[in-house]
């Protein structure tokens, strides 16, 4: 009995720290250069209102007039509804202004810190939020 039990424990330990890793390299930020937001203005095409990421996919116009297409991750629905955005925040056609940590890559994708709106309303992310607003006095918060 107490064989079949270590055996149990031994495996119960070994699926549990297997799991972990990829827990932690999900949340990891590596991959972005978390330094400074590039902004940029562009024109929404989707807003994915899903677990375990919300996904904003955008098009910015470049130097030479041609369109980017751009993509960031925000957080999970429950922590962006403490932000004041829900899944229809942001609609197909909306121009925006997004503070994005781009990827080191220099690929246009990334996790979003703020989206401004016409009005001058903006939305913050909810992990990487703060970073960006408190580098930007002059914007107002979105009502709630």
């Amino acid at each position: 009995m107490k064989t079949k039990l270590s055996v149990f424990s031994l495996s119960l330990a070994a699926l549990l720290l297997s799991f972990s890793g990829a827990v932690f390299a999900h949340h990891g930020a590596s991959a972005y250069d978390m330094t400074k937001p590039v902004v940029v203005k562009g024109t929404i095409k989707e807003f994915v209102w899903a677990n375990p990421h919300c996904l904003i996919e955008f098009d910015v116009q470049d130097d030479k007039g041609g369109s980017v297409h751009w993509a960031g991750e925000v957080g999970s629905p429950s922590a962006l509804g403490n932000q004041g955005w829900n899944r229809n925040s942001l609609r197909p056609g909306d121009a925006v202004t997004v503070y994005i940590f781009q990827a080191k890559t220099g690929a246009p994708v990334g996790r979003i810190g703020k989206v401004v709106l016409p009005d001058g309303k903006f939305l913050l992310d909810s992990a990487t939020g703060r970073a960006v607003s408190e580098t930007d006095a002059g914007a107002k918060p979105k009502e709630q």
